[in-house]
């Protein structure tokens, strides 16, 4: 699996913060066996999401996109409106499941705005922008992500034993 991080970050993109979240998520792909082939860091533009994720998706080069930052409800958090754009397809039980798990550590869990959803033959996921929020919520579903990408792909196997 070939994977591609994007960081959301106005602070990052001009280089006035390090990005903690893109090589905390890499390293923890690396460990599964998953590379990460791209990562890039873009100021909170929805445009300039929508047209990155887009262009990403769209090469074939990426099964896995993964955002990091933009996920909540301040002003300029507008990652999960740019990636609706995008979508072929929503798949709401990453998000529901990402909440769910980090309402067990914060309440902060309920304004996370984060979707997930299939773009051509990848899938893409945002996640929070801190480290260890993005790292808790890749964990969450994690189970589910590596058949997804082999189904989106046209993995055509039965999903379960028939009885």
């Amino acid at each position: 699996m070939r994977a591609a991080i994007l960081t959301l970050s106005d602070k990052g993109s001009r280089g006035e913060r390090a990005d903690a979240s893109g090589p905390a998520l890499s390293a923890w792909l690396a460990e599964r066996g998953v590379e990460t082939a791209h990562t890039e860091i873009i100021p909170d533009e929805a445009d300039l999401i929508t047209a990155t994720l887009s262009q990403w998706a769209d090469s074939g080069l990426y099964d896995l996109i993964l955002t990091t930052g933009g996920t909540g409800v301040s002003p300029r958090d507008v990652t999960p409106d740019a990636t609706m754009k995008v979508l072929d397809r929503v798949i709401p039980g990453f998000g529901e499941v990402m909440r769910m798990r980090s309402l067990e550590k914060t309440p902060h869990a309920m304004i996370s705005r984060a979707v997930a959803g299939i773009r051509k033959q990848a899938l893409i996921i945002n996640l929070p922008g801190s480290p260890r929020g993005a790292i808790e919520n890749l964990e969450a579903v994690w189970p589910a992500v590596p058949h997804a990408v082999e189904k989106i792909q046209g993995d055509t196997r039965d999903c379960a034993p028939s009885t």
